[in-house]
């Protein structure tokens, strides 16, 4: 079944030390753009985001936002600068001193002093990090392919009505053709009568006439080749694959052979059919550019 190119996921956990929280959302593209944003000290997942999206998507806009808060810090390393801070202390106490002042120099002022407490952040665990990170984005991921399946599942039945009205217009063309030329060849048959009046017209050539219009107003190929390109994209529709792209070629195509039709018959059914035919196509082709 056809997908949308336009769908979101959104799947959010608690690890042991963590709050990850992953959010897919996706918009209608040419091109497989895949935009990530992580915090900056998590950069180095960015590449195996990119990798693993590629089992969800093949083309549109995507932007992915990977959240992490902290909130159990297992890896930071507080270090004391004792020494410093025996000689800053014995440094304002020989001040105080010199000055007549009172020593009041308590433990929580001197932490404040820059260097005597120094925190170390250890480099996170990146194999850890990435496990947890590509669970909770492949969760999000099935979130996303749903949603977008069942944009899919619905665009699907629009163009099956579509396609179905075109094809039916086709075949209404096709049992018009002999209609055309027998109009013609009575036309002309008066036409001839009323020239030669009274005398006898020459139904041999008249056959020829009508022959080299037949053959001129003859949209045999067109509709034939409408027919197979209609074929072509109900099976398109139900393939599990992107087909976008084919689907806006094969339009395109369709939309050629109906103005060849509408060229080739100067007949106002024919006209209205062609005219109806090329609305419908028009439909199909905005639609087509939300499918992968």
């Amino acid at each position: 079944m056809i997908k949308s190119m336009t769908g979101y996921g959104r799947s959010e956990e608690l690890t042991e030390t963590q709050k990850i929280i992953v959010e897919i959302k996706s918009v209608n593209n040419r091109y497989n753009d895949v935009n990530i944003r992580v915090p900056r000290s998590y950069l180095f997942l960015e590449d195996n985001i990119r990798g693993e999206m590629g089992k969800y998507t093949s083309r549109g806009k995507i932007d992915v936002f990977v959240t992490i808060e902290q909130y159990v810090d297992e890896n930071s390393v507080v270090t004391v600068d004792t020494e410093l801070a025996k000689k800053y202390t014995l440094a304002v106490k020989e001040l105080c001193e010199a000055a007549e002042l009172p020593f009041d120099f308590t433990g929580s002022k001197l932490a404040r002093v820059p260097d005597i407490i120094n925190i170390e952040k250890a480099e996170a665990d990146q194999e850890k990090v990435w496990n947890d990170v590509k669970r909770i984005l492949n969760a999000a991921g099935e979130q996303y392919l749903a949603m977008r399946s069942r944009e899919g599942e619905r665009i699907c039945g629009v163009l099956k009505e579509r396609i179905k009205f075109i094809s039916e217009k086709v075949e209404e063309v096709t049992e018009r053709m002999p209609g055309i030329v027998k109009d013609y060849e009575t036309r002309l048959y008066e036409k001839i009568k009323e020239v030669l009046e009274n005398n006898s017209v020459d139904e041999n050539r008249l056959l020829t006439e009508v022959a080299v219009f037949a053959d001129k107003v003859s949209t045999d190929e067109e509709t034939d080749r409408l027919k197979s390109h209609i074929t072509e994209f109900n099976k398109m529709l139900d393939m599990d694959e992107p087909v976008g792209r084919r689907m806006d070629f094969l339009i395109q195509e369709m939309n050629r052979e109906t103005n060849t039709i509408g060229s080739k018959c100067n007949d106002i059914d024919v006209s209205k059919k062609v005219v109806d035919i090329k609305a419908e196509i028009e439909k199909i082709r905005e639609q087509i550019q939300n499918i992968e």
